[in-house]
């Protein structure tokens, strides 16, 4: 087990590097879902003052 995680040697740059890809896949799914959830709510403020604005 060790010798696998050692990865030959070569554990200074694979772990680093698995790391930086977890985070950007990370980042690729979890920033458009806060993108999407925030506008939606935009839209829907947006839709209540269009609603409000036509019964005035």
């Amino acid at each position: 087990m060790l010798e696998f995680l050692a990865m030959g040697g070569y554990a200074l740059f694979v772990w680093p590097a698995y790391g930086a890809t977890v985070l950007v896949l990370g980042l690729a799914v979890v920033l458009p879902l806060r993108r999407h959830r925030q506008l939606t709510r935009e839209l829907e403020l947006i839709a209540i003052q269009h609603d409000q604005s036509q019964i005035i």
